[in-house]
């Protein structure tokens, strides 16, 4: 180290030291007043020199131990290799004597070769030490079964130990020893019959003596006991097999459904031989048209039997089970769940040697599915069933039809083609174009018989698929059967607005020839039931689906179908639907991560909504349009300019005769839509064609003619016929209010031409009653605020300035 820093130092010249100084110097001693800090710098580098000095020394004593303790390290290493070296020399010539080999590559595959002799003698052993284990297992429990059966359940649950242990070990090991497993399973299962049919012996002749199945069974405490000790022995033997099931459940995460208690396998022999009797000779109990019989049947046998297994078996299932996992599934710890998954293999086998008798039969078919769901929801409601599958729940018979059989999609089409077939025999019934007056709420807009049948069918359709667990086979009902039918019928009612559309154009007139009588039947109260009839319609099934989204049902199937979407993005989801696929039929907001709301029918309910507003619009168009024509004798007539001297009432007149058609035709149409539209729409029309008919007496009558006093009291008188229409049909004041305009412009020529006291000055003195028209007259003419205050005064809203001048224009008296 000290040779290294003096090689260093060496290094460095004598110039370069003397810079280094210069520098440190200059750095310490910039001022006079530093001079006087010189013998502290001097100390402080004394110091730091004895530091490094030490530390120098340090690094020398530490690199001398360093290079001994290498030198020891190597010395060390090399007698190794030596050694190593001498070893191997020696396995080689050892293993060329033993193996009898020139080299020693030779002499390492001979010996690999003996080695892996030695391993499978080594695994041969094994097996033959396994099997040995085995048969004394299997001679033990046979030897000890014909001394008492009980002493036979030791070696048997070692046996079944060992059967599960090397089964779940064989994956591990590539699937080794198949032929080992399956004899071992094979003695295990021979052991567990022998046992089986010994312990279910034992227990039937206990069973006869209690008179099972009998509804009362007569137990002593004798009987009692021999039952009680049946049962144990039977669950005993059977334990092994139940917890590795649940094993097996909680390690694949896929759930099996319960295994039958052995107890009840032996119990339900006689309840199956009476079924058996009565559902599958040729009892007349046994009818393919009728499934409820042997559904209710099953029923029955619940509620007889729930009692006894509720007061003599629910205690020993519950002692024998407690502290153990099989206590937290319902079918092994709750006696009349027991009950039922003992009764459900019977019902199965029945279900599904149904189905292909009633294949091509779609009515039983349909028929066996709805009482299957009524029975599942009566298992699950009324016995809390869940099948041992907890939250999840249990699936039903009918999932196991519908899914395990795979007879959804000929189900689904057997439903899709009875709905169709019963939505076209409603289209096809001529009653069904009718209006129905008599099925909806007084007040309301009404609907069709079509539409109220058609709205029947898919409530029908939605109690059909209610009961359902499945979420795919919900939304294919869904999709598949009413939306569907609602597109059918939407297309329906958009095409009889085409064709009442292409009806009334010239083109087709010309083209088809249509009389004039059917032309005036189109045109009158014919085109407008028409129109009505699809807008009742439209309305009455947007409103179904709109109430139809806030139904439980649908809501949970809607969140359902926003959670798989937002969870499976581009991905089926449902089936072989995509998101996209669903989205178009049901909401376009299906899959959104936003908080924008939605429902199942968005966009069938937003198409009836269209064509709800265009009908309403095409209603609107028919009355302007038919009231227009009827008041163009009216607009012929020019009575208004006369003058008499006595000043008349408009109260004391008679409507003008040229009215008399329109007011008998607007009464027809208002009397109609009176009975047949809701009071908002009815509003809503009314007041469309009120503003129509204002524009034209304003534009037509007022605008375009001289009034005298005389003229304008006519014309009042005839508005007020137009107002009493509307107030009578419509609401009160309907009239008035939607002519406010045309109102305040007959008042204002109506006004006498002196007030009765004269003029007023001042807008703010004055009111309507003490203010003549020749006064009005020059206030609006003089500048546009004069005439807003003028206005004002007079309680105008609604007339403009201009309009008030040309209105003024319009009286003969202050023509110009």
């Amino acid at each position: 180290m000290t040779a290294v820093l003096r090689r260093a130092s060496s290094q460095i010249t004598k110039e370069e030291l003397d810079v280094r100084v210069e520098d440190y110097l200059n750095d310490k001693l910039q001022t006079y007043a530093d001079l006087e800090n010189l013998d502290s710098l001097l100390q402080t580098l004394k110091e730091q020199q004895v530091l490094l000095r030490n530390q120098l020394r340090d690094a020398e004593t530490t690199l001398h131990d360093t290079n001994q303790d290498s030198k020891a390290y190597s010395t060390n290493l090399q007698k190794k290799i030596d050694h190593f070296n001498r070893q191997q020399a020696a396995i080689n010539r050892r293993l060329l004597i033993v193996t009898q080999s020139e080299t020693s590559d030779d002499a390492v595959q001979k010996f690999d070769a003996s080695m892996e002799k030695l391993r499978k003698l080594d695994v041969a052993k094994g097996y033959v030490s396994l099997l040995a284990k085995v048969e004394q297992l299997s001679r033990e429990a046979r030897r000890n079964f014909q001394v008492s059966p009980q002493a036979a359940l030791q070696p048997y649950l070692q046996l079944q130990v060992l059967a599960v242990a090397l089964k779940r070990a064989q994956p591990a090991a590539e699937d080794a020893a198949p032929h080992l497993i399956d004899h071992v399973e094979k003695t295990m299962q021979l052991v567990w019959k022998q046992m089986k049919d010994t312990f279910a012996l034992e227990f039937e002749e206990t069973l006869a003596k209690i008179k099972w199945p009998s509804k009362d069974v007569p137990f002593d405490s004798e009987s009692l006991e021999q039952w009680t000790l049946g049962v144990e022995r039977l669950l005993e033997l059977q334990e092994p097999e139940l917890k590795d099931r649940e094993e097996d459940n909680d390690t694949s995460g896929a759930k099996r459904e319960a295994l039958v208690l052995l107890p009840l396998e032996v119990m339900m022999k006689p309840l199956e031989m009476r079924f058996q009797y009565h559902f599958n000779g040729d009892r007349a109990t046994n009818r393919l048209d009728k499934p409820e019989f042997f559904l209710s049947h099953v029923n029955g046998l619940i509620n007889t039997y729930d009692e006894f297994f509720a007061i003599y078996l629910q205690p020993v299932l519950s002692r024998y089970f407690r502290g153990s996992n099989l206590a937290l599934n319902t079918c092994y710890i709750n006696s009349n769940s027991a009950f039922i998954t003992a009764l459900l293999p019977m019902l199965r086998n029945k279900v599904f040697s149904l189905l292909p008798q009633i294949a091509k039969q779609p009515q039983l078919l349909s028929h066996l599915m709805h009482e299957l769901m009524s029975f599942d929801a009566s298992i699950r409601e009324d016995w809390g069933y869940d099948g041992g599958f907890g939250i999840d729940g249990w699936k039903g018979l009918t999932w196991e039809v519908l899914v395990k059989k795979d007879w959804f999609g000929k189900w689904l089409k057997v439903e899709k083609d009875f709905a169709l077939s019963r939505y076209e025999n409603i289209i096809d019934s001529l009653e069904s174009r009718e209006i129905d007056y008599d099925s909806v709420d007084p007040g309301t807009t009404k609907p069709t018989k079509a539409a109220i049948r058609v709205n029947d069918l898919l409530e029908t359709i939605t109690d059909r698929y209610r009961p359902l667990t499945s979420f795919s086979q919900k939304l294919k009902f869904l999709i598949d059967i009413q939306i569907a039918i609602f597109d059918k019928f939407h297309d329906r009612l958009a095409s009889s607005l085409e064709a009442y559309l292409t009806l009334n154009s010239s083109v087709a007139r010309a083209v088809q020839g249509i009389s004039k009588e059917e032309q005036a039947q189109l045109e009158g109260l014919g085109g407008l039931d028409r129109l009505c009839r699809v807008y009742g319609s439209a309305e009455y099934l947007e409103k179904k689906m709109r109430d139809w989204s806030d139904d439980v049902f649908f809501l949970e199937l809607w969140d359902e179908l926003q959670f798989r979407a937002r969870s499976r993005s581009g991905k089926k989801f449902a089936g072989d639907l995509s998101i996209r696929d669903v989205a178009e039929r049901t909401s376009s907001v299906v899959g959104s991560h936003d908080d924008e709301t939605g429902a199942l029918f968005d966009e069938t309910a937003s198409a009836y909504r269209r064509l709800r507003i265009r009908s309403e619009s095409l209603i609107q168009d028919l009355l302007v349009h038919n009231v227009d024509r009827s008041l163009r004798p009216y607009q012929r007539i020019n009575p208004w300019s006369s003058l008499t001297a006595d000043i008349i009432s408009p109260s004391s007149l008679n409507i003008t005769a040229e009215l008399d058609g329109c007011m008998q035709l607007l009464s027809s149409y208002l009397v109609f839509l009176s009975k047949v539209l809701a009071e908002a729409p009815l509003r809503r029309i009314s007041r469309h064609l009120i503003q129509a008919i204002q524009t034209f007496l304003w534009d037509r009558i007022l605008m375009l003619h001289k009034f005298s006093a005389s003229g304008i009291a006519q014309f009042t008188r005839d508005l007020y016929a137009f107002w009493e229409v509307f107030d009578r049909y419509v609401a009160h004041g309907q009239g008035e209010t939607g002519m406010r305009r045309l109102r305040e412009a007959v008042e204002l020529m109506s006004m006498p031409v002196k007030a009765p006291e004269g003029p007023i000055d001042g807008g703010a003195e004055g009111t309507k009653e003490s203010i003549g028209i020749w006064e009005v007259e020059k206030r609006v003419f003089r500048d546009n605020e004069s005439a807003r205050e003028v206005l004002e005064v007079l309680g105008f809203d609604v007339l403009t300035e201009a309009e008030a001048r040309s209105v003024l224009e319009r009286r003969i008296e202050l023509s110009r």
